[in-house]
């Protein structure tokens, strides 16, 4: 199955920002059963984009914007092709806890096994363990059916409940949240109390008709990935009750959302902002080639050609302002963070 993928992030600040930078991880990856075939990263204000692999082969994009901007649009476009997953059992054989210890002492799983930055034990994380009977029983792929559904039944599906960096106990507490928090939780238990190496996966989740998914239909999308004897890394969905399948469409890979946000970065100005961000997942029945333009569906292209226009075009800047700008970045100025 081929996808295209455009996701388009814009900040929109009330006063002009003196300089942004910025990193993205929007580029999907090329493993396992996935191919991103193309990729485009554009940015208005024009600048010069880099990038390179982190120590978990996700791509990182990065950019800065030395210049005086009333805002920041990025859009990026990707072209992938997923193909069908391997078929997932119910179960696995009975000694396969004993197998899958012997491969997390053998193997480097520490990362995805110990705490992180949104995967920290809590006691309110222990009382849903309780509660739910989380614990080694049967083999370890029974038990992460089990929890998968369980996680899908207990919390209910409330876009805006929570933000990004928001604790697992605000979901825990209302029992209500959005994929990412979904993602932490299911983590944090299967890490503490099964023993099991789990990491967290960002991407997309294209939405058919007769799909019955949960999550938004135009947004990105969370979910985990636990190491199994026999399997390897397999994912699981607990916000619509899914294992992964040729839906998913994986961008990046970390201990928690704090690894892989789609966007990272800051701003030089005292200026506040006003985030937009639209994703659209069409599945598409070709591939393109690489100087090959994607098709733009009509209602996206009045969407990217809005968020491009400047409020007032701006002047570039002379060579004296240019220098009188760096001259500016020398001295200590409060940074502000933007992160999603």
């Amino acid at each position: 199955m081929y996808y295209s993928i455009r996701h388009l992030t814009k900040f929109l600040y009330n006063e002009d920002v003196s300089e942004s930078m910025m990193e993205t991880r929007m580029h999907p990856r090329s493993d396992q059963n996935q191919r991103c075939l193309t990729f485009h990263l554009s940015v208005s204000p024009r600048c010069r984009v880099f990038s390179y692999r982190d120590h978990l082969s996700n791509h990182v994009h990065h950019f800065d914007i030395p210049v005086m901007h009333p805002q920041l649009v990025i859009v990026a476009e990707s072209l992938v092709e997923v193909q069908p997953s391997p078929h997932v059992p119910s179960f696995l054989a009975p000694d396969a806890w004993a197998e899958l210890d012997a491969m997390v002492e053998l193997g480097d799983y520490w990362e995805m096994l110990l705490p992180s930055e949104f995967a920290q034990p809590t006691d309110a994380l222990d009382a849903l363990a309780n509660h739910l009977d989380v614990r080694r029983h049967d083999d370890p792929l029974m038990v992460l059916h089990q929890l998968n559904q369980q996680i899908y039944e207990y919390f209910d599906y409330k876009p805006k409940s929570t933000k990004a960096d928001s604790p697992i106990d605000l979901a825990l507490g209302t029992r209500a949240g959005v994929c990412q928090d979904f993602a932490h939780i299911m983590i944090t238990l299967i890490r503490s109390k099964l023993r099991i190496p789990c990491r967290y996966v960002s991407g997309y989740l294209y939405h058919g008709i007769a799909d019955q998914d949960r999550s938004l239909h135009s947004a990105t999308h969370a979910w985990v990935e636990a190491f199994l004897p026999q399997l390897g890394w397999v994912g699981f969905d607990p916000t619509n009750w899914l294992t992964t399948g040729e839906r998913h469409i994986r961008t990046a890979i970390g201990r928690d959302y704090a690894d892989v946000p789609p966007t990272r970065g800051m701003f030089r100005g005292k200026a506040a902002s006003d985030l937009t961000v639209a994703v659209r997942v069409t599945p598409s029945s070709a591939t393109a080639g690489l100087e090959q333009e994607l098709p733009v569906p009509e209602d996206w292209s009045i969407l990217v050609e809005k968020a491009t226009q400047l409020p007032e075009q701006l002047p570039e800047p002379t060579r004296a302002q240019q220098m009188a700008q760096q001259q500016q970045f020398r001295k200590p100025i409060k940074l502000r963070d933007l992160e999603i």
